[in-house]
């Protein structure tokens, strides 16, 4: 039974340090009526607390996704926070969440999830790219639309923060991405494309990310 005294001891725990992330963690897997108290962390002025709470729900919802799917709402407002962080860590939530979505209510997010691709920021295409592979491995069905969203991150604009480097480390996650569901992909041809475009990428790390990819699917890189 939660009292009404646990979510002052959460937060104070969470910022004077006696209560680690992981022992939080711990004792809402030994209490899941304590994610109410977690989805009222994100939202405190205190960061110790906002992104403690933050980190354990997205830990949760790779561990006991069922558990948070009554509150896929609460993360999909996450989306609109005025913390980035809390958007990264949104976007990896509901990643998690899309292997028990019965309902399809990320299906209703689609477009809104993946604008995140043309923002300006590039931790925030990062993340998004990154946690694709999840969603296209939950729901194979989105897999065409995923790879079209995913395809245009060729086409970003530079600015302060992203500039040609930055285009350099999402194109190595994106081939990345596209690995782990390649077999699955009906657009091919334009994959490999994109792929082939950065085999002789000055990044040395993406070069040798497209170069393998293109071996390990067997695609001659310039044929």
């Amino acid at each position: 039974m939660v009292e009404p005294t646990d979510f002052v001891y959460l937060v104070q725990g969470l910022v004077d340090k006696s209560l680690t992330k992981e022992d939080l963690l711990y004792k809402v897997k030994q209490d899941f009526n304590l994610i109410s108290f977690l989805l009222r962390g994100v939202n405190s002025e205190k960061a110790a607390v906002r992104y403690g709470c933050a980190k354990v729900l997205m830990d949760l919802s790779e561990e006991c996704p069922e558990q948070l799917y009554s509150h896929m709402q609460s993360f999909i407002d996450l989306l609109d926070s005025k913390y980035r962080i809390l958007t990264w860590n949104a976007f990896s939530i509901i990643a998690n969440l899309t292997r028990v979505d019965k309902y399809k209510k990320f299906d209703l997010i689609f477009e809104k999830y993946y604008s995140f691709l043309h923002n300006d920021h590039m931790v925030t295409v990062a993340n998004v790219v990154g946690n694709s592979g999840k969603i296209a491995q939950a729901k194979p069905y989105l897999i065409p639309k995923i790879t079209s969203e995913l395809l245009k991150v060729q086409y970003l604009s530079t600015g302060p923060h992203l500039t040609e480097e930055c285009k350099r480390v999402i194109a190595q996650s994106t081939i990345i991405t596209f690995d782990s569901f390649f077999d699955r992909i009906n657009q091919k041809e334009m994959v490999i494309s994109f792929v082939r475009s950065h085999v002789d990428s000055p990044r040395k790390k993406l070069k040798k990310i497209a170069q393998t990819f293109l071996e390990k699917w067997e695609v001659q890189p310039d044929s």
